[in-house]
């Protein structure tokens, strides 16, 4: 089945289409545990001018399978100490085209323009919990350089 996936730029008549996959994306991460924290955060609204603008100012590419947009990833350079690091803000692939290789294209595809953008790495964010992610992520040959620890507080009148 791999001849029958892609990865490519999104082009004007995709960005409906990711639009709702991001949607797609963003409930998925509010099921996981913490999902609220991650919203409060690190969401932001997921609009047309947004992925345009990403688009434009970073990498969006949408996988396909047999021509049907199924998976999107959106990625952004990111400076660190003064070096360029390639940040995904956003990876996702239908769950009913999972399994097939379309995630795997798409970081493959960001690590090439990564390297070709000049930057020393690629990473992105696994919500505590989510196996499935952080193991995709680990077979990607990203590890975790990091955990972030939180304690919620009851609202104060």
């Amino acid at each position: 089945m791999t001849d029958a996936l892609q990865v490519r730029p999104i082009g004007d008549a995709d960005v409906a289409g990711v639009v709702d996959l991001l949607e797609q994306a963003h409930r998925h991460q509010l099921e996981q545990r913490d999902g609220e924290m991650w919203a409060t955060v690190n969401a932001v609204p997921v609009t047309e001018e947004r992925v345009r603008h990403r688009a434009e100012h970073g990498l969006v590419l949408v996988g396909t399978v047999l021509g049907v947009p199924v998976g999107v990833v959106v990625a952004r350079h990111e400076v660190v100490s003064d070096k360029r690091l390639a940040l995904i803000e956003e990876l996702y692939t239908e769950p009913e085209a999972r399994g097939v290789g379309v995630g795997r294209r798409l970081i493959q595809a960001v690590e090439l323009w990564a390297r070709a953008t000049g930057c020393i790495g690629i990473e992105s964010m696994a919500l505590p919990g989510d196996r499935d992610t952080k193991n995709f992520f680990e077979a990607a040959g990203l590890i975790a350089r990091a955990i972030v620890v939180h304690r919620s507080f009851e609202p104060t009148r």
